[in-house]
């Protein structure tokens, strides 16, 4: 019998603002969206943790024995400057600054997007498809809305009607939002503005002479607009109305807002049944921001290069960092957090080494048929991830408690630990124990301590081809060494 049978998965739906029972459209089977990257700069830790939450999310339904459809998607065309309707697109503003072609930014910036969710231990999504992949879907989106009254042509672009929309159907439900209030508190349109009404929203952009990105289309030569492209390839991989829609907090107005007006407007009914929406990563009780300067790169944690934080941190202890917060808390990144994360990280790593060492009895001291379905529960309620965690702790309390001969289990139930233990911490959390090297952490670090200090001898005796080999060596083996004013620290690549 599949998991999910027995299993009563609850989520909070942000269309509704409750928690409510999940039920996929086709039982056993599950589609899944997620608003990918747009692809013109290095991906930041705040899209890291929307991502990985999703992927968390993903690895729990696999889990539960789901067939899991899970898109997500690569903005590499068509999202502007400051998410507005007017400017220029983000990528091609990237390559116009480096005199370099627009898809040469893309392709950079996708590697390192999956670069790093490679070293996070990410799973691959189902289908990854592209916006300029889907020109074609997107120009027939919006001939249907056209058609239907519901948008504009005006001098080679194509606006959606929010006010002829609203007639009919009621946009803003998502964000909690009223036409009425939106109208009050927007400017008046200048003479310069094509749209006829501040709220209606680009689907199609007519392209000026310099734009770079450029599609023939019935209006004329241009581009899609942003929101138009989610509602293009949701719709093509799962359907007219599919399970799940997820992205950042941040997305909900005006995406999100915008691919339910798009999809109701061509469709006649609501895309989705389910949004789920993951919450902000802040550091150092402060959004993280390049312009401010509050702002690291998942690189620059792993490697230790960085002025915030006092040393390096592996994926997989920022990952545990991560779970141990709702995904739909505001969560603050800080050194002390990453030290306490660290701690409790090989804490619960110790204890693998433990399970198999442990001696059976006859009977056990400890429920673990109850202590397992609490971990069941926690992910069934909204994939609460610290209960989970919490849950995995008693665990590794009572392990220690069985080594000591204080707790007693039968070899039944060390069994059903150990695979309960596994399928949690690795399958579904998606923790890695490789991040020390397959070495006790402590070990590694005191084996390249000695080495540290040898080579501050040999550079102290001008020893400097022995100061060299010591650092290329430890090079060749993943380990960089990092020489600061405060003496020299190490990270594992």
């Amino acid at each position: 019998m599949h998991l999910y049978k027995n299993q009563h998965l609850k989520v909070y739906n942000s269309l509704t603002g409750t928690k409510e029972v999940f039920t996929p459209i086709n039982e056993g089977h599950i589609g899944m969206y997620v608003c990918g990257p747009t692809v013109y700069s290095n991906v930041h830790l705040g899209n890291c943790r929307t991502f990985m939450s999703f992927d968390m999310i993903f690895r729990y339904l696999k889990h539960l024995d789901y067939k899991v459809r899970y898109v997500r998607n690569i903005t590499d065309a068509g999202h502007l400057v400051d998410d507005a309707d007017d400017g220029e697109d983000k990528i091609a503003k990237k390559a116009r600054l480096e005199k370099i072609e627009p898809m040469e930014v893309v392709q950079r910036y996708t590697v390192d997007f999956h670069n790093i969710l490679q070293k996070f231990n990410f799973l691959s999504p189902s289908i990854e498809p592209t916006a300029t992949g889907h020109i074609i879907e997107q120009i027939e989106i919006i001939k249907d809305i056209l058609d239907k009254g519901f948008a504009y042509e005006i001098n080679g672009s194509v606006y959606f009607d929010v006010k002829k929309f609203n007639e009919q159907y009621e946009y803003g439900k998502l964000s909690g939002r009223k036409l009425e209030d939106m109208i009050s508190n927007t400017r008046e349109l200048t003479a310069q503005d094509e749209k006829r009404n501040p709220q209606d929203f680009a689907l199609w952009k007519k392209a000026e002479p310099q734009h770079i990105m450029r599609w023939p289309s019935p209006w004329g030569d241009g581009f899609p607009g942003w929101h138009l492209e989610c509602t293009a390839m949701s719709t093509k991989y799962l359907g007219e109305t599919f399970d799940i829609h997820g992205g950042g907090m941040d997305l909900k107005f005006p995406h999100h807002e915008c691919e339910i007006a798009q999809s109701e407007a061509s469709y006649g009914h609501s895309p989705v049944n389910y949004w789920l929406h993951a919450n902000m990563l802040t550091m150092n009780g402060k959004k993280m921001a390049k312009s401010t300067g509050n702002n690291i790169l998942p690189n620059e944690i792993f490697s230790g290069e960085n002025s915030i934080l006092s040393k390096p941190y592996a994926p997989s202890v920022v990952r545990f960092f991560m779970m141990q917060a709702h995904y739909t808390s505001i969560l603050d990144l800080s050194d002390d957090a990453l030290l306490a994360s660290e701690k409790g990280y090989h804490r619960l790593m110790d204890v693998f080494g433990l399970l198999d060492s442990l001696q059976t009895s006859k009977d056990s001291s400890i429920d673990i048929t109850s202590w397992k379905q609490k971990c069941y529960d926690a992910m069934n309620d909204d994939f609460n991830t610290p209960i989970l965690i919490a849950n995995l702790f008693e665990a590794v309390k009572n392990i220690n408690l069985i080594k000591e001969g204080k707790a007693s289990i039968s070899a039944r139930d060390l069994t059903d630990l150990k695979e309960t233990m596994n399928s949690f911490v690795f399958d579904v959390l998606g923790l890695e124990r490789k991040s020390d090297g397959n070495m006790d952490s402590d070990k590694l670090s005191g084996v390249v301590s000695l080495l540290i200090r040898m080579r501050e001898e040999a550079r102290a005796n001008k020893d400097f081809a022995t100061s060299d080999n010591i650092r290329d060596q430890l090079a060749a083996l993943g380990i960089q060494l990092k020489d600061g004013k405060e003496g020299t620290t190490f990270s594992v690549s």
